[in-house]
């Protein structure tokens, strides 16, 4: 079956228009072969990379370094990196330029001389300046020709509240400068005027998470507070110097939150009137025309028309990565045609509404081009009510094609310094090279009935699954919330009302198959509330140790006879049941254990995947092997231990606690929970899932205790013969050596499982993104209020970019909202107990004695808040470099090179997490092989594993045992037999294949 857009009246019409515009941009169509022949050095590069996808990926990543480069040596030297890969097929040319043996060299530094101009002479192709009086250059030439403009100021990333603030400044600047200037202008009547109505000659483009660093779907209603304020002084100041504002469209989460503040803010009565404001529809969505059909509605009911820009989209490879990763639904179309038939539909839908809202139609694209003016034409659209759109350097000979039929064009022109620019660029490059972009396909003297052709895609390509089916028996990874989705914000919500009414309730313990009494009972609070008791929780004592003991022993007698299909149906049932239960337990996570609401979210999205990984691998693992010979079989196979004791920690009390839970049971052990106390409600709550799951009586227990008493007895118990642990260091080796001594009556040893924290750094060396390495930096260190065992307490950065990442750091992490973890804008919350409290504020008087503070932020007095600490200029051998502090405070250590960074990164006793932020392939080669750590990051966040994507675990004193959610950690759980069978009878026996 083939989808295409249907025959109708438009099509005639557009095949007319579209040959027309071909024919007037005709004589320039030979340019792909004049690229290959001898062009300027920045042709050279764009055809050598169309020519060589191998060459392409590795060339944008060098440009992607280029401007973090601060020599011709350091240059040259990346240039041979990037492009003396393996992958990589040189032209000639190239392969003459980069054979230089020293980046120190001459020829090196003229190759380093001869690559930069040519990227830099390639970026100014698309960046119409790097200054506001470069940018006045272009616009004033792009006049002359008669185009309208769009300016887009290019920045970093907004990562912080002081660029927030900056970026509102800027551009209140910059209409100041061009409104200024425009009053020189001559009138242009083909874009200053339409209908007899004058036109704002100025417009600049804005992007609305750019006004808040904090701009989050989950917290809808905050962001839309910051984000207005801002935007109303934006259009009071653009109404005053007359320019017109447009609003861009950027990634798919912010899409719905972005629209419906804006609908918002121009129904108020101040901007209902105002018509010189745009927004942006990005037709690679699959929502998208549903999202046009939407700003029409509202656009009748506002009653004066806005501009709608109609792109297809420019985050395509992002938007795809991050659904897959995520196990998302794909928001964009997996075929260009798919969205070229959706442009065109979008296209119509505008342009039959022109007399509610203004059509801009942005494509290079000239089927698409052709198709918007063919359905204007017939439709006899004013001219004041649309107009096309084109990017600077993109669509020029289109551009000047369309202005000399007398259409109105207006060129989107980005400005801004080449470094924050050059992710603009590689968007733009990736777009110019890709093998369906027209521009391509056009430069390759394509026929032209295949170019103006209607687009038709084959309807198996658009799936939106995010990953191909699976086999049943395969583990299917569970999606976290998407919490753009207004469904899921409400579901959450409404998830915390319910939880609340349940507040105060007391837990009892699970002892072979019943709650039993206790003497002792204990209150769990809210760490963001120490006043509201989440839960009593009922602490057994040693006798009642000693009774679970003996249920379990009971119990494994059938247990381990329990095939492993059924273990893992329990098991599996149990996640499915979690997946059902999720906002509710998410609920608690935050309530319990003071974890913001999406790392609530994550952390059961973990536990599910734990009960289905796991599941799927026992029964991967029930299989055996098979070492079969002539005359004899033998089978090598797994059984149960006997009974484990899960000792669970408080960080990850929903996860950690139901991984190493139900490891242990489907593996055919009975097993005991012995949960820390200030999270002891959560693992009630896994109690009441596997008892719904249909766990044997006896076969689970939970034995909430004091870890002194109840924890020690039964690590020392002689029925014990696996102890699976997390939690501190301290507590672990005692874990570990007690368990070495055997025991009167014990008939094994005791295998300990065990994750004893980190002190984790993250190295930051000279080529760094730094826009990337603030961010993760940032997540890593303070997630959770630093409370994880991969959180990152050590940045390590080269001295070169030391002061430019500190700052950013710290005002990046000044930008972070701390508070009540329920609150949906709380990125920082408490620290778990007082306990917990008191020992981190020793730690930061300790800090301050040997190292400078550049951070120390106030926090909330209602519960046990500390706020984020920053220490900097830290001695990589001081107390708060080395020793694992669980809480809100990072050391920023300053090293001369990447080799010292390494070294300083190894200098601790922990090996469990770490990362780098690098652009040097050489460094990250190094890293892979040298940094000492269980879990290795490169480009990203040190925190939030995923089962089976990243097993977790780490080694030196940071753990001892197999990685958590990988291949080799149920094999812990089990003992290995191998038996072999004589078939041998009578010097009989069957011999496969014979006769």
């Amino acid at each position: 079956m083939v989808l295409q857009t249907e025959k109708d009246i438009y099509e005639a019409k557009t095949q007319e228009i579209a040959k027309q515009l071909l024919s007037a941009t005709g004589e320039n169509r030979s340019l792909f072969s004049a690229l290959r022949d001898q062009m300027r050095p920045d042709d050279k590069l764009l055809a050598w990379a169309m020519s060589n996808p191998g060459l392409r990926v590795q060339l944008f990543r060098f440009i992607d370094t280029l401007p973090a480069l601060r020599s011709n040596a350091e240059i040259a030297a990346h240039l041979q990196e990037y492009l003396g890969d393996e992958s990589v097929e040189l032209p000639a040319a190239l392969k003459g330029m980069l054979n230089f043996a020293n980046p120190d060299s001459v020829p090196g530094k003229v190759a380093a001389t001869t690559v930069s101009k040519s990227v830099e002479t390639l970026a100014h192709r698309y960046i119409a300046g790097e200054s506001i009086k470069q940018a006045l250059k272009s616009i004033e030439r792009l006049r002359k020709e008669k185009m309208a403009f769009t300016v887009d100021l290019l920045g970093e990333a907004v990562i912080t509240e002081v660029e927030a603030e900056s970026y509102l400044q800027r551009y209140t600047d910059l209409m100041a400068e061009l409104a200024t200037a425009s009053k020189s202008w001559k009138n242009v009547a083909l874009i200053d005027q339409a209908d007899g109505e004058a036109l704002p000659k100025v417009q600049v483009s804005v992007k609305l998470t750019a006004f808040y660093s904090q701009f989050d779907p989950l917290d809808d209603k905050g962001s839309e507070a910051k984000v207005t304020s801002h935007i109303r002084t934006l259009l009071r100041r653009a109404a005053e110097l007359g320019v017109a504002i447009h609003f861009d469209m950027e990634q798919y989460i912010y899409k719905d939150l972005t629209l419906n503040i804006l609908k918002k803010l121009l129904m108020e009565e101040e901007f209902k009137q105002r018509t010189d404001i745009g927004m942006t529809i990005q037709a690679y969505l699959r929502d998208s025309q549903e999202d046009a059909k939407n700003l029409i509605e509202w656009a009748k009911q506002r009653g004066n028309p806005i501009t709608i820009r109609l792109v297809k989209g420019a985050y395509w490879d992002q938007e795809t990565i991050t659904a897959e990763q995520k196990h998302w639904q794909q928001p964009v179309y997996n075929d260009k045609a798919a969205t070229d038939i959706n442009f065109e539909k979008i296209t119509q839908l505008l342009l039959e509404n022109h007399q509610y809202i203004y059509a801009a139609i942005g494509s290079h694209n000239v089927r698409s081009q052709a198709r918007a003016i063919a359905i204007a034409q017939s439709l006899n659209v004013p001219q004041r009510n649309f107009e096309m759109q084109v990017l600077y350097g993109m669509g020029d000979k289109i551009a000047r094609a369309l202005v000399e039929q007398g259409y109105r064009v207006r060129v989107y022109c980005p400005y801004g310094e080449l470094l924050p620019g050059m992710s603009y660029l590689i968007r733009r490059l990736l777009e110019n090279t890709a093998n369906s972009s027209f521009i391509r396909q056009d430069m390759e003297n394509r026929p032209v009935e295949e170019l103006i052709s209607p687009p038709t895609v084959k309807d198996k390509v658009e799936n939106s699954s995010p990953t191909p089916p699976l086999p049943p028996s395969s583990f299917h990874p569970s999606a976290d919330s998407d919490y753009a989705m207004e469904e899921l914000r409400l579901k959450s919500q409404t998830a915390f009302e319910s939880v609340k009414t349940q507040l105060g309730k007391t837990y009892l313990p699970l002892i072979n198959g019943e709650y039993v009494e206790t003497e002792e009972k204990v209150d769990s609070v809210n760490p963001s509330n120490f006043s509201q008791v989440v839960g009593k929780v009922g602490l057994i004592n040693v006798e009642q140790a000693e009774t679970a003991m003996q249920a379990a022993k009971t119990a494994f007698k059938t247990w381990r006879k329990t095939s492993a299909k059924q273990r893992a149906d329990i098991i599996r049932k149990a996640g499915d049941i979690m997946e059902q239960r999720r906002a509710e337990l998410s609920a608690w996570i935050v309530l319990e254990v003071g974890k913001p609401v999406r790392e609530a979210d994550a952390e059961v999205s973990e536990a599910i995947d734990f009960c289905h990984y796991y599941a799927a691998e026992m029964e991967r693992l029930d299989q055996g092997y098979n070492y079969d010979v002539a005359g004899e079989n033998n089978r090598y196979i797994y059984q149960p231990r006997g009974i484990a004791v899960v000792i669970s920690p408080w960080n990850f009390p929903f996860a950690i606690a139901t991984g190493m839970t139900v490891a242990a049971l489907v593996t055919g052990n009975c097993t005991l929970l012995k949960p820390a106390e200030t999270s002891a409600v959560i693992a009630a709550k896994i109690t009441e899932v596997l008892i719904e799951a249909g766990i044997p009586k006896g076969v689970f227990q939970y034995v909430p205790g004091k870890g002194s008493v109840v924890g020690s007895y039964l690590v020392d118990h002689i029925e014990t013969h696996v102890i699976a642990f997390t939690g501190s260091q301290e507590v672990g080796c005692k874990i570990y050596a007690d368990a070495a001594v055997l025991k009167p009556g014990q008939k094994h040893m005791k295998r300990v499982i065990a994750e004893m924290g980190g002190k984790n750094g993250i190295i930051v060396d000279e080529s760094a993104d730094l826009d990337q390495a603030v961010v993760g930096a940032v997540q890593s260190a303070f997630g959770y209020s630093g409370q994880k065992c991969s959180a990152c307490s050590r940045v390590i950065v080269v001295e070169t970019v030391y002061d430019t990442f500190i700052n950013r750091f710290v005002e990046a992490t000044k930008s972070l909202n701390i508070g009540e973890t329920e609150l949906p804008q709380t990125q920082v919350g408490p620290v778990i107990d007082e306990k917990s409290q008191s020992r981190i504020r020793e730690y930061i008087e300790k800090g301050k004695a040997e190292a400078e503070v550049a951070l120390e932020m106030s926090a909330p007095e209602n519960g046990y808040f500390i706020g984020p600490v920053i220490f900097g200029n830290v001695p990589a051998n001081g107390i708060i470099a080395q020793q694992e502090i669980f809480g809100p405070v990072v050391a920023v250590i300053k090293v001369k090179d990447f080799q010292e960074a390494l070294k300083v990164a190894n200098g601790t006793n922990y090996a469990l997490t770490g990362g780098l932020y690098s652009r040097t392939p050489s460094h990250i080669q190094q890293a892979q092989e040298e940094f000492e750590v269980g879990n290795l990051y490169i480009n990203r966040t040190i925190t939030g594993a995923i089962v089976s994507r990243q097993p977790f675990g780490g080694f030196k004193l940071s753990g001892v045992g197999s990685k958590a959610g990988g291949p080799d950690y149920l094999l812990q759980f089990l003992e290995p037999r191998t038996i072999t069978e004589n078939i041998q009878r009578q010097g009989f026996a069957p011999i496969e294949g014979a006769e």
